[in-house]
């Protein structure tokens, strides 16, 4: 059964920084590229960041040079660095294994003073 558990999510304030976590159990890992999703209320879950099994990076346009996404194989894990972090970055975030529809339970990031 394949399981992704996010977590690090919390309140902060615009221009702090959050960590993301998501483990994956369940399925082989390495193999799989990862991607970071987000959704907003009242709005649609969007791609935020993806990593590819070799490592290689994307990130939507509205992230990039603030988020940085990173995996560790060992441990089955991808991150989401998050720093200067805006109110527009409040949302719900998910991460996904490749392209399946298998996801994580979500983690809320609230950035507001």
């Amino acid at each position: 059964q394949v399981q992704l558990v996010e977590s690090g999510g919390g309140l902060v304030q615009p221009g702090g920084s959050l960590r993301l976590s998501c483990v994956v159990s369940g399925a082989k890992f390495s193999i799989y590229a990862m991607g970071w999703y987000r959704q907003a209320p009242g709005k649609q879950r969007d791609l935020v960041a993806t990593i590819t099994s070799g490592g290689s990076t994307n990130y939507a346009d509205s992230v990039k040079g603030r988020f940085t996404v990173s995996r560790d194989n060992a441990k089955n894990t991808v991150y989401l660095q998050m720093n200067s972090l805006k109110p527009e970055d409040t949302a719900v975030y998910y991460c996904r294994l490749g392209s399946l529809n298998y996801w994580g339970q979500g983690t809320q990031v609230t950035v507001s003073s």
